[in-house]
């Protein structure tokens, strides 16, 4: 099968496109027939090891994914496909299900493997039917931010009418985070670049803040729950105001606090969100597998909205 090999850490040129063999599932596994997967931050970060080995966190990654080079050459951590075969003690799925999920349970339980055109997984994995009213690359772009987005966006137990801002609108994240603080009752306020207010705006945010332009101080607004959905990689003067904003008794919370602990149960939530038509990704870029660097370059830029989708081809096979 076509895969995407990372036999070292560096620039996304380190990703070559190899022919591997096709993994054979166990008895309590499923084999997927991957049609898309998506090029997430945290793709990223693995591919470059973006973290100081002596840090906690880095030495915490190293132990996970590998210190010299990824433990599993093959990256990508979300998928969307149809099930091909099953092993005989696998009861939850079925040759010809369309599933989408990812291979993270916690931080500390990693699979990756999804930049390839099949992938074994274990039937207890974070692997649901895919919602029908959802093309591959569209399931695709829900598990990474709408899991995490879930994660963080729940943290602040909003309540019905409370103030929400949302720093980071427009990424994987922040935009499946905006649809969920509307869902929880919240007035959402998104937070976002100039060339992003429009999609913030039309995912039902309440307003809309340019962190380019606006000083959020003067506006005399105060918020009962801040989410920062970009975290301490990125920074801008109006990021620096937003604890000065929370009421007395805001909560304000970062996607840096904290390690992602995915459930079934979580991924079952959002796909109902979905096919009742209340929470929609967002794509910004597709690529085919065979261009993984480009997606990844475009990715490095951090200026992408939403999500960026691998399409996998099976034509040549």
């Amino acid at each position: 099968m076509k895969a995407i090999v990372c036999t070292k850490y560096g620039p996304p040129e380190v990703l070559q496109l190899k022919e591997v063999e096709k993994p054979i599932p166990k008895d309590t596994e499923v084999l997927i027939k991957i049609f898309a997967t998506a090029v997430t931050a945290s793709d990223g970060i693995v591919r470059r090891f973006d973290l100081p080995r002596w840090h906690p966190l880095g030495l915490m990654m190293g132990l996970v994914v590998g210190f010299k080079r990824p433990r599993n050459p093959i990256l990508g951590m979300v998928l969307a496909g149809e099930v091909e075969s099953a092993g005989k003690d696998v009861t939850l799925f079925k040759s010809g299900d369309r599933v989408f999920g990812w291979t993270l349970k916690s931080s500390l339980q990693t699979q990756f493997g999804t930049y390839a055109q099949y992938k074994c997984l274990p039937e207890n994995s974070v692997l649901v039917l895919k919602p029908p009213n959802t093309s591959f690359e569209e399931a695709a772009a829900i598990p990474y931010g709408g899991l995490l987005a879930l994660l963080y966006v729940t943290k602040g137990d909003i309540q019905s009418g409370q103030k929400v801002l949302i720093y980071g609108a427009s990424g994987a994240i922040g935009t499946l985070a905006v649809q969920l603080a509307k869902h929880f009752g919240g007035v959402v306020t998104g937070v976002c670049s100039t060339a992003n207010i429009e999609l913030v705006k039309s995912l039902g945010a309440d307003a809309v803040i340019d962190y380019t332009k606006d000083d959020i101080t003067s506006r005399g607004e105060r918020y009962d729950f801040i989410l920062d959905a970009v975290g301490k990689r990125k920074s801008s003067d109006l990021k620096l105001q937003l604890k000065n904003v929370l009421t007395p008794n805001g909560k304000y919370v970062s996607v840096d606090e904290g390690s992602p602990n995915a459930t079934v149960e979580d991924l079952i939530f959002l796909k109902e969100l979905v096919e009742a038509g209340q929470l929609k990704p967002v794509i910004d870029r597709c690529y085919p597998l065979e261009q993984i660097v480009e997606a990844h370059r475009y990715v490095d830029k951090g200026h992408k909205k939403g999500n960026v989708v691998i399409t996998v081809d099976h034509n040549s096979q």
